[in-house]
């Protein structure tokens, strides 16, 4: 991955650098332990979990998270979007203190398949719940962090009607540790 791939597939220039992961950027809360049995920190998503192929959330598990926890954030960021402010994939909102999975499918588009309490905001491309890696074709490998957060508040008080940025914003004022797992996805 060298940031200089120029889009020979799709004629459109991808040149750019690649910008730093988007919570080196933040001061380092505790942390905690996130793992899966669908995603391997620094390796490629399976097609499964983009818009290539069934375009549905991976399995999520974390351990560890302070016993002060109220609640969790989950998310999944693109800092490799060709946008000046990456990409919002899924937000699951008001995850409760006493979950610490997420199977596979719970990013299903209205919330269903969340703990109950629980709820999505819209991702950046409008979608009500998860959507897959989907970089655009003949981009360099994107990466897809995968986020939990533990907070000190057992709501946020946002709604389905917030964006995931303004749900990042208020997660900073309550956050007491993150937990990361990033993977990669090219077309």
């Amino acid at each position: 991955m060298t940031g200089t791939d120029t889009g020979t597939d799709t004629g459109t220039d991808f040149s750019r650098p690649l910008p730093p992961d988007p919570y080196s950027l933040l001061p380092v809360p505790a942390t905690f332990t996130l793992t899966s049995a669908d995603v391997a920190d620094g390796r490629p998503l399976a097609v499964d979990f983009s818009v290539d192929g069934a375009d549905v959330s991976p399995h999520l598990a974390w351990s560890g998270a302070p016993p002060a926890t109220r609640s969790f954030v989950v998310s999944c960021f693109d800092p490799d979007a060709p946008t000046p402010s990456g990409y919002w994939h899924w937000t699951a909102v008001d995850v409760p203190a006493d979950v610490t999975s997420l199977e596979r499918g719970a990013g299903a588009a209205g919330g269903a398949a969340l703990p109950a309490g629980a709820f999505h905001v819209p991702s950046d491309g409008g979608r009500l719940g998860f959507e897959g890696a989907g970089p655009p074709p003949g981009d360099h490998e994107h990466r897809y962090v995968f986020a939990v957060h533990a907070l000190d508040v057992p709501t946020l008080g946002l709604s389905e009607t917030n964006s995931p940025v303004h749900v990042a914003f208020n997660v900073y004022f309550h956050v007491l540790a993150r937990a990361t797992l990033t993977a990669t996805y090219r077309r």
